[in-house]
């Protein structure tokens, strides 16, 4: 296939350069996650695996949504989803991606989805109080908070650390109330 897409910032091993390469490979990466994508998280989170150009992963999102493929459920978020014809075309075509390129790709795309998700979940605070810094974590649930941590930390720096980990695995809210209900 000919080079078409932008490569800017894109890994010469590994990355795809033919903008039909990367609609297909976005059918591919909503359709098998099975829910809402946003749309932008997923052009930079190809782009810092050196899958795709981000400029092109957009442009490719909107010529997908315009022609029906994918359809915009949440302008707010700028989250997709996939539509029957756009099934067809990633069950169809998959083939015709690298299985390395479709496999980092998913799995990039599932850590993106699952911090997208608990960024929903979660209500991360951080503020000086007596010149002191802290976090506070809050688990949401129907956007109220259910169970809050508090912590003193040492500088921002830190505070912004313990958000990175929060967002990337919610699970310590399970692993506390297990320790309580004990």
């Amino acid at each position: 296939m000919e080079k078409d897409a932008v490569s800017a910032g894109v890994s010469p091993v590994g990355g795809l350069f033919n903008t039909a390469e990367i609609k297909i490979l976005i059918c591919y990466i909503i359709s098998s996650i099975n829910e809402p994508v946003p749309g932008n998280e997923l052009a930079n989170t190809l782009h810092y695996e050196g899958i795709a150009n981000c400029f092109e992963v957009n442009d490719a999102i909107a010529s997908l949504c315009q022609k029906g493929h994918i359809k915009l459920v949440n302008e707010k978020d700028d989250s997709y989803i996939i539509t029957e014809t756009g099934k067809n075309i990633a069950e169809t075509l998959k083939t015709s991606l690298p299985f390395t390129v479709k496999d980092r790709a998913y799995s990039a795309a599932l850590k993106m989805v699952s911090r997208f998700k608990n960024s929903k979940e979660t209500d991360i605070k951080i503020c000086k109080e007596n010149g002191k810094t802290y976090i506070t974590c809050s688990a949401l649930d129907n956007n109220v908070p259910f169970m809050s941590v508090k912590l003193l930390v040492s500088d921002e720096e830190q505070a912004l650390y313990i958000k990175n980990k929060f967002l990337n695995d919610n699970s310590i809210y399970s692993d506390i109330m297990e320790l309580l209900t004990k």
